[in-house]
């Protein structure tokens, strides 16, 4: 077995700074998902949540590969999930809270209704 160790023998002499550093960043890596992987996640097919969206799973499929798409497309997407969007933006101050986004179909069918 040439160069080959187990993980914990090659972590065992972490600091506990380094330590905190990877748990710091593997919370980061699992809070950021690409929507494929939150869907996989939630264990639903294209199939399933087409079916829940009313649209047909090639429509799913782009929705998945897109990088910009209208707020209320991710919200329905999400909730079809299970989940609620949240918008937060972030400062070097703190994080704020984006409320204008929470009801924004209902909005829309206000005005055109």
């Amino acid at each position: 077995m040439s160069g080959r160790r187990p993980f914990s023998e090659l972590t065992k002499d972490f600091t506990s700074e380094r330590r905190r550093r990877i748990e710091a960043k593997k919370a980061e890596l699992r809070a950021a998902m690409p929507l494929h992987e939150l869907r996989q996640a939630q264990v639903m097919t294209q199939k399933e949540l087409s079916e829940t969206l009313a649209v047909n799973q090639p429509a799913i499929a782009k929705m998945e590969r897109r990088t910009d798409m209208y707020v209320s497309t991710l919200r329905s997407y999400i909730e079809a999930l299970g989940g609620r969007l949240k918008i937060v933006a972030e400062f070097p101050e703190g994080e704020v809270a984006i409320t204008n986004f929470s009801d924004a179909g209902d909005d829309e069918r206000e005005v055109s209704g």
